[in-house]
């Protein structure tokens, strides 16, 4: 129970602290920050099987995904309605949108390819230094961007959520063992915070790289489907 206790307030405190930012570096900077060796390097190993066999573990992926959402969903209901039951409303959106995402799978992973179009083009708002209060529109045209393309190829849609999602991982764990080691602390924090072009690049760059070698290995298997 102390695990759904961690999330619920993880989920409440990064949805407080939204409300306060638009680009929410401060909360990215603190969860990079917060890792210890053993799970900066889970990061950067199971980033690294996302980023490049994503599209054979998709399914798991997309359910993860729904759940943590439920969760989310779940918490923020509870602190709505009131009567402090976060863990049981989180289990509860939890279980629901993780049941719900395995009959609804081609939805589920066109839904998840439109939200990684639209953190990618945010990513590129932010990095141009555009005006931050903003940034909503250029989300907006990447989920719209995102959608069209993950609702007409399916395969694109299953490359570029899990790539970008395994990318996130790695560069947090990339960037959390940069940041323990102490002659790489200083610097690794003053690009994080200096540099707005930073985080997008690298979240960008190695999003392309596992998108390109996620499609060479499907063009191997023929008979790869949902």
């Amino acid at each position: 129970m102390d695990f759904f206790t961690i999330l619920a307030q993880t989920t409440q405190t990064a949805s407080q602290t939204a409300e306060s930012t638009v680009a929410p570096i401060d909360v990215i900077w603190g969860h990079v920050t917060s890792l210890n060796l053993l799970e900066a390097l889970m990061f950067v190993s199971f980033g690294s099987v996302c980023l490049f066999y994503g599209w054979r573990i998709f399914k798991i992926l997309v359910i993860i995904s729904f759940a943590l959402l439920g969760l989310f969903l779940g918490v923020t209901a509870s602190d709505l309605i009131g009567g402090g039951h976060q863990i049981l409303a989180g289990l509860i959106g939890l279980g629901l949108l993780a049941a719900i995402s395995i009959p609804l799978m081609r939805w589920a992973v066109s839904i998840l390819g439109a939200v990684a179009g639209g953190i990618l083009t945010s990513g590129i708002w932010y990095a141009c230094g555009l005006t931050d209060k903003y940034i909503w529109a250029g989300a907006l045209m990447g989920v719209i961007a995102g959608g069209m393309i993950s609702f007409i190829i399916f395969k694109i849609a299953v490359m570029l959520f899990s790539s970008l999602g395994g990318s996130g991982l790695m560069v947090t764990g990339l960037l959390a063992l940069l940041y323990l080691w102490p002659k790489t602390q200083g610097q690794v924090q003053t690009l994080v915070f200096d540099n707005k072009w930073f985080l997008p690049a690298a979240l960008m760059v190695s999003t392309a790289a596992g998108i390109f070698l996620q499609n060479k290995f499907i063009k191997g298997h023929k008979n790869w489907n949902i």
